[in-house]
C-alpha cells in the first residue's frame, strides 16, 4: 500500500494488530507487516509516487514475490456536496486532472492528442466491495501536482470531470507504475478538506487520518479475500 507521507502510512499501520519492520530496498524503505502487507511512504506528487511504487514493484518481482494489488491511500480534498470532510472516497476512476495541453479551444487531455492515458480503472468488483465494507463513496479521484486553492479552479475541475469526488497528488502516479507491471490498483481517500478556496482553518487532518485507520480496519478482510480473477 502506497501513501504519500509517513503520517498517512502510520495511520494505515494502526489498523493492523501487530507492528511492522523496516525493509530496505533500492531507493525506498518498506514497512512490512507480519501478515504480509507492505506499506510505503512513496512521497508527495505523482512523479515521486510513481518512481517509488515502481521501485517497490520491481524489487518484489526480482524477489519472485510479485504483488497482487497496489493500494494508493491517504487523505485528500473532497468536492462538495458529494464528499464532505471526514468521509471516504474509493476511486472507480483514477484520473490525471491536468495531463494534456491548453489550446485556444480549451484543455485537451493527452488521449485526445493521440497518446498516453489519463485514467486508470480499478477492478469494479473490488471497488463495490470496498464501498460496502467501509461506507466509502465511489467516484473519480483526480490527481494533480498542485492542490486546488480557488473556487474558480474547483469549478473548472468539476466541469472537466463531472464524476470527481476527490483530489489528491499521488494516485495517478501509483496507478501508472502498477499498470506498467500489470498489477491492479485501488485508491482510497479520507477527506481532510473541501476542494476550493484554500483555508487551512477548515482542514481536519486528524479527523481524516482517524477515518483512514478505521477504514483499513474494515478493508483488510476485503483485500485478503479478493481474487483478481473475479474482475
Amino acid at each position: 500500500m502506497a501513501t504519500a507521507v509517513p503520517v498517512e502510512r502510520d495511520a494505515v499501520a494502526r489498523a493492523f494488530p501487530a507492528p511492522g519492520t523496516e525493509v530496505p530496498r533500492p531507493g525506498i524503505v518498506l514497512h512490512r507487516l507480519p501478515d504480509g502487507w507492505d506499506l510505503l511512504a512513496a512521497g508527495v506528487g505523482p512523479a515521486l509516487a510513481a518512481a517509488s511504487t515502481a521501485a517497490a514493484l520491481t524489487a518484489a518481482a526480482l524477489d519472485a514475490a510479485p504483488y497482487d494489488l497496489v493500494v494508493s491511500a491517504g487523505i485528500g480534498g473532497g468536492f462538495a456536496p458529494g464528499a464532505p470532510v471526514g468521509s471516504l472516497v474509493v476511486a472507480d476512476a483514477i484520473t490525471a486532472a491536468d495531463l494534456g495541453a491548453e489550446t485556444a479551444d480549451g484543455f485537451l487531455p493527452v488521449t485526445d492528442l493521440g497518446f498516453g492515458t489519463v485514467t486508470h480503472l480499478p477492478p469494479a468488483r473490488l471497488v463495490r466491495a470496498v464501498a460496502e465494507a467501509t461506507g466509502a463513496r465511489p467516484g473519480t479521484v483526480l490527481t494533480g501536482s498542485t492542490v486546488t486553492g480557488t473556487a474558480e479552479r474547483a469549478a473548472l475541475l468539476r466541469e472537466r470531470h463531472p464524476g470527481a469526488l476527490a483530489e489528491a497528488m499521488e494516485g495517478f502516479g501509483v496507478a501508472e507504475a502498477a499498470a506498467a507491471h500489470g498489477v491492479p490498483v485501488l485508491e482510497l481517500r479520507a477527506v481532510s478538506n473541501p476542494v476550493g478556496p484554500r483555508d487551512r482553518a477548515a482542514w481536519r487532518v486528524g479527523e481524516a487520518l482517524a477515518a483512514l485507520t478505521d477504514a483499513f480496519g474494515k478493508l483488510a478482510p476485503v483485500l485478503t479475500s479478493w481474487n483478481p480473477h473475479d474482475d
